[in-house]
């Protein structure tokens, strides 16, 4: 069993930025792959990023509308995973939550994570 809190959510003006981390608990942390999701107001649940550790190697992987902008990160020490964002737009307003997958393949379909976070609001105004 794993456990998820996210945390760094808020009100940001456009332009600006925010670090999300998602504090994990539980299972070792290392053998999962990662993800970040978002959820705007009457939305479907959108693919952030995702990030594996495989074989001493780690690959990060983004959506085309966070690539450049957003960054994944994962510390082992502390089994927290981040969300760097950057350049941060109105249309970035949404419920952010980290995911995690036992099978160390990365995918952007969220019924493929097994465990989820509470989620953490992320505003940008204009």
């Amino acid at each position: 069993q794993v456990q998820l809190v996210e945390s760094g959510g808020g009100l940001v003006q456009a332009g600006g930025s925010l670090r999300l981390s998602c504090a994990a608990s539980g299972r070792t942390f290392s053998s999962y792959v990662m993800g970040w999701f978002r959820q705007a107001p009457g939305k479907d649940r959108e693919f952030v990023g995702a990030i594996t550790w495989i074989g001493g190697s780690g690959s990060t992987y983004y959506a085309d509308s966070v690539k450049g902008r957003f960054t994944i990160s994962r510390e082992y020490a502390k089994n927290t995973l981040y969300l760097q964002m950057n350049s941060l737009k109105p249309e970035d307003t949404a419920v952010y939550y980290c995911a995690a997958r036992i099978l160390r393949v990365a995918t952007m379909k969220p019924e493929e994570y097994d465990y989820w976070g509470q989620g953490t609001q992320v505003t940008v105004s204009s």
